[in-house]
């Protein structure tokens, strides 16, 4: 099959399509034939070696992708699921894990015509959608049902969003406006009506001085910050005392940070292998999609061999909404 991969790591030109040997579902597994596979910033951390000293002893080549979208073609014997073949599906991948002592193993990315999956991990894709627009929900729309999920706002809460324009904390906003808390949200004016139809109640011109920006509206803190802009510890000015902030990188990552709770500050972590495998928190995407609530973003599509130019223009910033490559 052909698959998106590299053999060492690096900037983009390290991705090249090469022939893969063909997997085939065994018994709990199901085959996904991959119509599209969106493009992430974690699959740039892959590629670029940030977990090279955890990865040591494993060999390449190594496919990353976390998200896909396409079609069951193969269903494992004795398998137990819902799911027919032809049917639409959406799925995230995960490519490495995590393992005793912080050593990851290796099982495959996304980017490749073909990917196995236990049958959980697997959802219809919603109705009226294509590949591309579905390959764009699954790992964003699960880590911001997560940090949601985590910090558990009431209705008429607070919440500030960082990188708000972007594709996971567009999703942050729908789902938390639907849910009926009050979003702040911070945008380039070239963003602001985009943000705005999102569901932020209130926006914040985009900086590294945005708590400052927040405080102003909310002189005693909001409730809680999603920092999905990467900002730094200094959110945690724009939080109240008791409120809570969420980090979306660690502080081994390029941009992630540590943050220190500080006035009784609760600092949240959320790591989405942790709905791996949870197909009703997988369907509930689906249903928020289905009902209007997340509203996919594409981008633009590429094909498979266009893989380097998507890290590319992600790296360049700006894009709104999700790259996809298509197989």
């Amino acid at each position: 099959m052909r698959a998106v991969a590299l053999t060492e790591f690096g900037g983009p030109n390290v991705l090249h399509i090469i022939d893969l040997p063909e997997p085939h579902a065994g018994p709990g597994q199901v085959r996904v034939r991959v119509r599209a596979a969106a493009v992430s910033p974690a699959d740039t951390l892959l590629r670029a070696g940030v977990h090279a000293a955890a990865m040591r002893g494993l060999t390449g080549p190594f496919v990353p992708g976390m998200d896909i979208a396409g079609t069951i073609d193969e269903i494992g014997s004795g398998t137990t699921t819902e799911l027919v073949l032809g049917d639409p599906v959406m799925a995230m991948v995960l490519p490495v894990v995590p393992g005793p002592g912080g050593a990851l193993s290796y099982h495959g990315g996304g980017y490749a015509e073909y990917v196995v999956l236990p049958a959980e991990w697997v959802v219809r894709a919603p109705q009226g959608l294509d590949h591309a627009d579905a390959a764009t929900l699954p790992m964003n729309g699960l880590t911001a049902l997560l940090t949601l999920d985590q910090l558990a706002l009431a209705s008429g809460s607070v919440l500030a969003v960082t990188g708000a324009a972007g594709a996971l904390g567009g999703y942050l906003v729908q789902m938390a406006a639907a849910a009926g808390v009050i979003v702040v949200a911070d945008a380039a004016p070239t963003d602001e009506a985009l943000v705005r139809k999102s569901g932020a109640t209130e926006i914040v011109t985009r900086g590294d001085d945005v708590a400052r920006r927040i405080r102003e509206l909310h002189p005693y803190g909001v409730d809680a910050v999603v920092d999905a802009a990467l900002i730094g510890p200094r959110m945690l000015d724009a939080v109240r005392d008791g409120g809570s902030l969420a980090l979306i990188r660690g502080a081994g990552e390029p941009g992630g940070y540590a943050a220190h709770g500080e006035r009784r500050i609760t600092v949240r972590a959320p790591f989405v292998p942790e709905y791996a495998g949870r197909p009703d928190r997988l369907a509930e995407i689906r249903r928020l999609t289905e009902t209007g609530v997340l509203v996919p973003r594409v981008a633009r599509t590429l094909p498979a061999s266009g893989a380097p130019d998507a890290h590319r223009l992600l790296a360049a910033g700006g894009v709104r909404g999700r790259l996809v490559l298509t197989f």
